[in-house]
């Protein structure tokens, strides 16, 4: 295998890959945990961010979870200079309605909301996170995703985060210069068996997981 390099979903940090027993990379995407905000969020900028901080830029193969996933297959197109030989992209939501794209648009315009306690931030963080009943509240790695100031706690990620918008899915896998996989857990709501295998021949289902297959079970991921 090559460089390993793994890239968590919206709302999460790197630390949701502290399962995985691999040597890998696992950064921060832009706007989350320690990583620096954007001026503005969009996968190129976001992909570029990441390529742009990676010690090692040739040979990858790129793990990415849910918008960690998109940033994979955009960073596979070779427009960053990087070179990615192998992408799975797991857990990405595929299909957008307006409706939903509206939700996401105005989550990125509400401002930071400050909580008073670490607990009551670290709740919130693990539903925005999609992480709620998979990591305990109190667990260190939830620190990466929260911020102190004065005596009060947020969430280090940067609403505007959520205004990222919906991938070109079949155009990212046609610019894509690696051998990509598109993955998903059996339980995900977010997307469907039938909605990978129209965009793409290689896919593969995680028996009896849901979205967050690779925090729900690393060594079930990792061994396929």
């Amino acid at each position: 295998m090559g460089s390993l390099v793994l890239l968590h979903g919206l709302g999460a940090t790197g630390r949701v890959w502290d399962g995985w027993a691999h040597p890998r990379m696992a950064p921060d995407l832009p706007g989350h945990g320690r990583a620096a905000a954007l001026p503005q969020y969009t996968f190129e900028s976001m992909a570029a961010a990441v390529a742009e901080a990676l010690p090692v830029r040739r040979g990858l193969v790129v793990v990415g979870h849910s918008l960690g996933g998109v940033l994979a297959l955009e960073l596979a197109s070779g427009r960053h200079d990087v070179q990615v030989d192998r992408v799975i992209a797991l857990g990405v939501k595929v299909s957008w309605t307006d409706d939903e794209l509206a939700k996401a648009a105005a989550l990125a315009q509400k401002p930071i909301t400050w909580f008073d306690s670490r607990a009551d931030a670290a709740t919130r963080y693990l539903k925005v996170s999609g992480l709620q009943g998979l990591v305990d509240p109190a667990d260190e790695s939830v620190d990466q995703g929260l911020l102190e100031v004065d005596g009060r706690w947020r969430l280090a990620m940067d609403p505007a985060t959520f205004g990222v918008g919906a991938p070109n899915m079949p155009d990212l896998l046609a610019a894509a210069h690696a051998d990509v996989v598109l993955a998903r857990g059996e339980l995900d709501p977010m997307n469907t068996d039938a909605e990978l295998s129209a965009l793409h021949d290689q896919t593969f289902t995680l028996p009896g997981l849901a979205h967050n297959a690779h925090v729900e079970n690393p060594s079930a991921f990792t061994n396929d």
